[in-house]
């Protein structure tokens, strides 16, 4: 017997990379309302390096996290995570 329909999702998923600057686009459009409500950089980072790392764990285990945490500090160092302004 049949069930009465078939679910089907609307679409494809979209590839890593597409998914990866989705997400970040969502997130940029969250900070910014954030911020216009006033609330302070600086918690929202840290709001959301805690919302990042607890889905990281949930996912990868505290262990694989860990190992991932330990790269950043050269990473950040080599300027990975810092945005470059054009000087006019």
């Amino acid at each position: 017997m049949r069930p009465p329909f078939t679910f089907s999702p609307a679409r494809d998923s979209l590839p890593d990379q597409e998914q990866k600057q989705a997400a970040l686009s969502y997130l940029n459009e969250a900070w910014a309302e954030a911020r216009h409500d006033g609330v302070d950089g600086d918690c929202l980072a840290q709001a959301s390096l805690f919302a990042a790392f607890a889905e990281l764990v949930g996912t990868y285990g505290e262990d694989a996290v860990a190992n991932f945490v330990e790269g950043l500090a050269s990473r950040v160092r080599n300027g990975e995570f810092s945005i470059a302004l054009a000087k006019q």
